[in-house]
């Protein structure tokens, strides 16, 4: 690295917290992001370096899940396990060499998995997180944590070395809901839409609730399913969201309404959700993004021109990239 991580911002993951860049959100290091998908929908920006150079030939071969070690269990009589043609087995039917479905893949995976950083340690991992990984024995779960760690400090830089961190972790803990969900954001981050609604909704049969449903609209987006999206964004789950998350929902409607060339019912989405000029907030700025971004898909660039401005007095905080692109229009 050429930063050391105590100088970077908290990346851990958290239970929940997506740490997905949502509408409009500012780019680091000056370069723009692509709004053009009305949602959160961002993997294809994040344009990292090769990570094949940085995985490792060998592997980690440390700690497993509980009940995932390479050998067969041995006889509670004392005696050869099963199959060992020395305790009567039939000749190749060594179990202990066999071992069960899956798990050759499994190591399989493990030889392939990318370097961890000497300076990332398992306490790095957020507290709440490192609690759900208590199911795993400790030199295992001190990997996942690692990788977890790892996955969100390259998340911006090199998304496809994240998302095989991501992976590595899944490979050792996929029995863990904040894993799964992990590294759907992940796959999400690096524009793997069918991996990423996989995985997310791998993380919501684990864990319940009705988060992570705007990310899963927008991979039916990526995945050009649009009337996937809205029949996500109006079903029955979506009622119990509010706030922050039913706004982004909203948005990513919107920006499937788009994509089916409904732009009127777009604004409307977008009006329901509480799009106004005079609201002020980081909720407001997203909002009148995502409206300036549908009217100018409608042809009406001075319309958004001026939505662009709201957004700007809406977040002095300009957390998005509403003045660059406001910039834009009026030059």
């Amino acid at each position: 690295m050429n930063e050391s991580r105590s100088e970077q911002p908290d990346r851990t993951p958290r239970r929940g917290d997506g740490d997905v860049p949502r509408r409009g959100d500012r780019a680091s290091g000056g370069v723009r992001r692509d709004n053009s998908s009305f949602g959160e929908r961002r993997g294809k920006r994040y344009d990292g370096p090769e990570s094949g150079e940085r995985r490792r030939a060998g592997g980690q071969r440390g700690g497993q899940e509980r009940g995932d070690s390479s050998g067969a269990p041995a006889d509670r009589r004392g005696g050869a396990s099963r199959g060992d043609h020395r305790g009567g087995g039939r000749p190749g039917d060594d179990r202990r060499t066999a071992g069960r479905p899956g798990q050759d893949a499994r190591q399989a995976a493990r030889a392939d998995e990318p370097d961890l950083p000497e300076d990332i340690e398992p306490a790095d991992l957020d507290t709440e997180v490192r609690r759900d990984l208590r199911g795993l024995d400790k030199a295992n779960a001190d990997t996942v944590a690692r990788h977890l760690v790892a996955a969100m400090y390259f998340v911006d830089d090199d998304p496809e070395l994240a998302l095989a961190h991501g992976r590595a972790a899944k490979n050792r803990a996929g029995r863990i809901g904040v894993v799964r969900e992990t590294l759907g954001v992940l796959a999400y981050r690096a524009g793997e839409w069918s991996e990423a609604l996989g995985e997310l909704r791998a993380a919501r049969r684990i864990s319940g609730g009705p988060g992570l449903l705007a990310m899963m609209a927008d991979c039916e987006r990526g995945l050009e399913r649009p009337q996937k999206a809205i029949e996500l964004a109006r079903g029955e789950e979506s009622r119990q969201l509010e706030g922050e998350d039913l706004v982004e929902l909203r948005i990513v409607e919107a920006g499937a309404r788009v994509d089916m060339g409904q732009l009127d019912a777009a604004l409307v989405t977008l009006q329901d959700a509480g799009a106004n000029a005079d609201a002020v907030g980081e909720e407001a700025a997203r909002l009148d993004y995502a409206y300036a971004e549908v009217l100018l898909a409608a042809g009406r660039r001075d319309e958004a021109a001026a939505w662009f401005g709201h957004a700007v007095n809406a977040d002095p905080g300009q957390n998005t990239d509403a003045e660059s692109r406001l910039a834009e229009l009026e030059g």
